[in-house]
């Protein structure tokens, strides 16, 4: 039998939209058991279309509980108090006034690992204020490295802010959880977008702080290597990634362009980067001689990284895709998942261990089985607006 890494770990996930629900199914897919706590009308992105709550939200238990109501702050804080981490992306100071603050908590359990994710963290002069992705790729220049360069700067087609953070708050919480088998205690990790936009400037934030150099964009051309661009074909587009010289000797040979390696201007990559006009203008015209297919397959011979350039669809039904079983079907029906990456462990991989939950569907379940309540109780709280049942929804005791 497949066992899970993070097998009974209890996970409080009052958390909405990306960023940290995006966390919480990383570790749910790892085994965690996560109770999902949204408010009497559900996360925001239940309203943005079904695929966006999907992508994020699978294998969660949904209870949906009204926290302006002191007994709903005491069932959340109840169930906080028996968790192991707790993750959250309230404005700052916020939950303090419902005691699920860190502080709060902490006194009662103090092994519970307390994930915030905010748009400008817990400090600062800006942490009061909302940061959605879109904010921040534009505050953190990410925006200006996006886009023509005749255009007008662009946001990045994915909310990569959004998921990276998610990514880094599993990763602290992963440590955190490591340092707590030798202390016994838990922390706060203090997860902000904005941190994390600065972070993903990378080698452009690096040329900036070792040479005060501002990168601007460049479409979708590689500003570190040359060539490294889309080109079009005679049936479509691909893209390529010539890293070295030794690449650029076999692309040219590939191409039937033997003499371009020993031209002054395209010898050395420091070469071709100063004078990738030049060399786009000697490629784009042979690239445009030839269907994908045909170069794709001569590239791969030569051994160079040029690849189809694909929609979504294409992606999904590459051979790759299949071999890697990038497409869970989950539940009963079958709803199809994108899969997690770390479904390839070894011993313990990644798995799903439900479909997304419908808005309050373990609301019932939760309280009897997790809080001893009884039905007569729920119910009672159901009727005066404190909790939401889904409808259809069924209790089984444990």
């Amino acid at each position: 039998m497949v066992s899970h890494a993070l097998q009974g770990l209890k996970v409080l996930d009052l958390s909405r939209v990306l960023a940290a629900p995006f966390a919480g199914q990383m570790l749910s897919d790892l085994g965690a058991e996560v109770i999902k706590v949204e408010a009497m009308g559900g996360d925001d992105t239940r309203t943005w279309g079904t695929h966006y709550f999907r992508a994020i939200n699978r294998g969660k238990k949904s209870i949906a509980v009204n926290l302006k109501d002191p007994r709903g702050q005491q069932l959340v804080r109840t169930l906080a108090l028996r968790s192991d981490i707790m993750l959250e992306n309230f404005k700052v100071g916020d939950l303090a006034r419902y005691r699920l603050d860190y502080e709060s908590l902490s006194e009662a359990n103090p092994g519970l690992i307390y994930l915030s994710v905010t748009g400008f963290g817990q400090t600062g002069p800006r942490s009061a204020q909302p940061g959605y992705d879109t904010i921040i790729q534009g505050m953190t220049g990410i925006m200006t490295l996006c886009g023509e360069p005749d255009r007008p700067p662009a946001r990045a087609g994915l909310p990569m802010v959004d998921i990276m953070s998610g990514m880094v708050g599993s990763v602290g919480v992963l440590a955190a959880l490591n340092e707590r088998a030798r202390s016994g205690k838990g922390q706060r990790i203090d997860v902000s977008l904005f941190d994390v936009g600065i972070m993903m400037l990378v080698d452009a934030g690096q040329d900036y702080l070792d040479h005060d150099h501002v990168q601007s964009r460049l479409g979708g051309i590689n500003r570190n290597f040359s060539p490294g661009q889309p080109f079009q074909t005679s049936d479509g587009w691909v893209t390529l990634a010539v890293a070295n010289d030794d690449q650029f000797r076999r692309m040219c040979k590939a191409m039937d362009l033997a003499e371009l390696p020993d031209d002054a201007r395209f010898m050395t990559n420091t070469d071709r980067v100063r004078n990738r006009a030049e060399l786009s203008a000697l490629l784009a015209p042979r690239f445009i001689t030839a269907p994908t297919a045909e170069w794709e397959a001569a590239f791969r011979a030569a051994m160079v990284p040029l690849s189809p350039i694909f929609d979504i669809a294409e992606a999904m039904a590459d051979a790759q895709s299949g071999a890697r079983n990038l497409i869970w079907p989950v539940g009963p029906d079958g709803m199809r998942l994108i899969a997690n990456p770390l479904q390839h462990m070894s011993r313990t991989p990644a798995r799903p261990a439900a479909p997304p939950p419908e808005l309050g569907q373990d609301t019932a379940a939760v309280l009897l089985n997790e809080l001893g309540f009884s039905m007569e109780e729920i119910e009672g709280l159901a009727r005066d607006g404190v909790i939401r049942c889904a409808p259809g929804s069924t209790v089984a005791a444990d």
